[in-house]
């Protein structure tokens, strides 16, 4: 650090010492014709050559600046790579010379159905060697880890060491499953990131089924999870992804969210070693989504869902499942996210185009869509004061409620 702060005074010194030099020169010239003295012979020189040498300097000048300006973007690059290391490379066009490696992390417990979220996994891979499959298994479970092994070198197993119970309140004994999960998360990410030495991650619960363009899409939105601060995930499920909901003519359409989504979401290093320090005990997942920990900070989301659930049985004994997570709408067309211009997703352009599309749409009223009294194509602008009245309409159209 000492080394590259000394790098970065000389440098300034230097730019500021050698300009500082050439001005003092320009100003010593004497505007007046020069005398030159040849073998005791005094000869007047014309002005137009005190002209001529003047603009050669001046020349000389302008060249050394710009050496001296690109020293000093040099600087202001190794800086921004101290301060920045994810986003650097980006703001100085660098590239990556090979495409980087997104490992899939399973997080499995004791489903035996594991089998179907892996081979589907494995059917859609497009590379071993940029995908590797981390399953990390929880609570011991024999049969489940036969499953797991049996894929053999196909996926990497990994399994929780510590197996105990944790010590809750009293009134929390039946949320033991939720406090496990989350140390579960807890030891796994750390497996990724700090034992395997990873820079980014894909989560998938063991009960989730992946789209066929499921890593084509992880791999086109990772540059820009990279290089854009105001985000923080890109995840594969929309909450409101119900059949009927969400418009099949449009699966390459995604949207920044500010609401986590999970259930299926890439993640980056830094991510984790912000929030490893602060880990919740559990209910993770409801802790991630505070405004503490999200900072106004989005994901990324797709119009038609990229995983599924099929696992009604877990720590929510199916209370979401048969209300909301089976009627979820799974892609079935591959969309090639990676020759897509998804530069509509950075946040100005995306602010921009959302107020455009919103406000350039007409108002109508809560009673003209209960009556079925809408005007047009749409899209149509509803606009709701407070937060039971946004409930209200949400329970109507039988919408997700967040």
């Amino acid at each position: 650090m000492f080394r590259k702060r000394s790098v970065i005074l000389f440098g300034t010194f230097l730019f500021v010492s050698w300009n500082a030099v050439l001005v003092l020169l320009l100003w010593s010239r004497d505007a007046a014709p020069q005398v030159e003295n040849l073998g005791g012979e005094r000869r007047v020189l014309p002005v137009g050559d005190v002209v001529q040498d003047v603009l050669k300097m001046a020349d000389a000048f302008e060249a050394e600046l710009e050496r001296q300006k690109n020293i000093l973007l040099e600087i202001k690059n190794q800086k921004l790579q101290q301060l920045f290391p994810r986003r650097a490379s980006n703001l100085s066009g660098a590239t990556p010379s090979a495409p980087a490696v997104i490992p899939v992390l399973v997080m499995a417990c004791n489903r035996v159905t594991v089998r179907r979220c892996l081979d589907k996994l494995l059917q859609y891979r497009p590379s071993e060697t940029l995908y590797p499959i981390i399953v990390s298994q929880d609570c011991g479970h024999q049969d489940t880890a036969a499953v797991i092994q049996s894929y053999g070198a196909k996926v990497t197993h990994l399994k929780q060491p510590d197996l105990g119970n944790i010590a809750v309140r009293p009134e929390h004994k039946k949320f033991q499953g939720y406090y496990k999960i989350s140390r579960h998360y807890r030891w796994a990410l750390n497996q990724v990131f700090r034992t395997l030495g990873h820079s980014a991650v894909v989560i998938v619960e063991d009960d989730l089924e992946v789209a066929p363009d499921f890593f084509e899409y992880f791999r086109a939105l990772h540059p820009l999870l990279l290089s854009d601060p105001s985000l923080w995930c890109v995840s594969a499920w929309n909450d409101n992804g119900r059949e009927g909901y969400v418009d099949p003519g449009q699966p390459s359409l995604l949207y920044r969210t500010d609401f986590f989504p999970g259930l299926g979401w890439m993640l980056l290093k830094d991510l984790w070693e912000e929030l490893e320090p602060k880990w919740p005990a559990s209910f993770w997942d409801d802790w991630i989504r505070q405004p503490e920990q999200r900072k106004n900070r989005a994901c990324i989301r797709p119009e038609i869902s990229r995983t599924i659930t099929f696992g009604r049985q877990g720590v929510s004994l199916g209370q979401f499942y048969d209300k909301y997570l089976k009627f979820i709408k799974l892609n079935s067309e591959f969309v090639p996210f990676t020759k897509l211009d998804l530069s509509y997703l950075k946040e100005e352009t995306y602010k921009q185009n959302f107020e455009k599309e919103v406000y350039n749409a007409p108002i109508v009223t809560y009673e003209d869509v209960k009556q079925g009294q809408l005007k047009g194509q749409g899209p149509f602008r509803l606009q709701y004061s407070s937060k039971d009245a946004f409930k209200i309409m949400a329970k109507t159209w039988a919408s997700w409620r967040t």
